[in-house]
């Protein structure tokens, strides 16, 4: 528990971490967001503008750790928790974000899947709340049958509130 400086104590839970799928996901991702550098890099090489090797190489190096580096550090820097009357989500490497959704101000809740994430087993919870302004909070990463579960917890809350 924290003093939050105004006579307000607040609790702070451990986040859960995303499924670990969710790397392999952000990878495969990542390889096919280099393959138009990679044809880019090669017509470059046949050109022979510089010695050969002085595009390819640069670009197999960079996106080498593209590829293996940066999913890490994009999972590890996301995490939720489901509260008993509320869910938290914290996302982002550089620009950081804590987003609290009261389940009082849920509206409706949604189960995506793109077909990376179907090939994956993973889906995305998005949780639609009343308002204008950021009125969704998506948490990508989440084993199918957890944001299925997740979903039906708010939604059983939801409906417990609306009796």
């Amino acid at each position: 528990m924290g003093d939050t400086g105004q006579g307000i104590i607040t609790e702070e839970r451990a986040l859960t971490p995303l499924d670990p799928a969710h790397i392999k996901m952000l990878r495969l991702q990542a390889a096919i967001a280099a393959v138009p550098f990679a044809i880019g890099s090669l017509v470059l090489e046949s050109a022979n503008l510089l010695p050969m090797g002085a595009f390819f190489v640069p670009f197999v190096l960079a996106a080498a750790w593209l590829i293996a580096r940066v999913p890490l550090r994009r999972h590890a820097a996301r995490g939720y928790d489901l509260g008993a009357d509320r869910l938290r989500v914290v996302r982002g490497l550089l620009f950081r974000s804590d987003t609290v959704v009261p389940f009082g101000r849920v509206q409706h809740i949604d189960v995506t899947q793109g077909p990376l994430e179907r090939m994956f087993g993973l889906a995305t919870l998005v949780v639609h709340t009343a308002g204008t302004h950021n009125a969704s909070v998506a948490l990508p990463g989440l084993a199918q049958a957890d944001a299925a579960s997740m979903r039906e917890s708010i939604r059983a809350h939801i409906k417990r509130e609306t009796l």
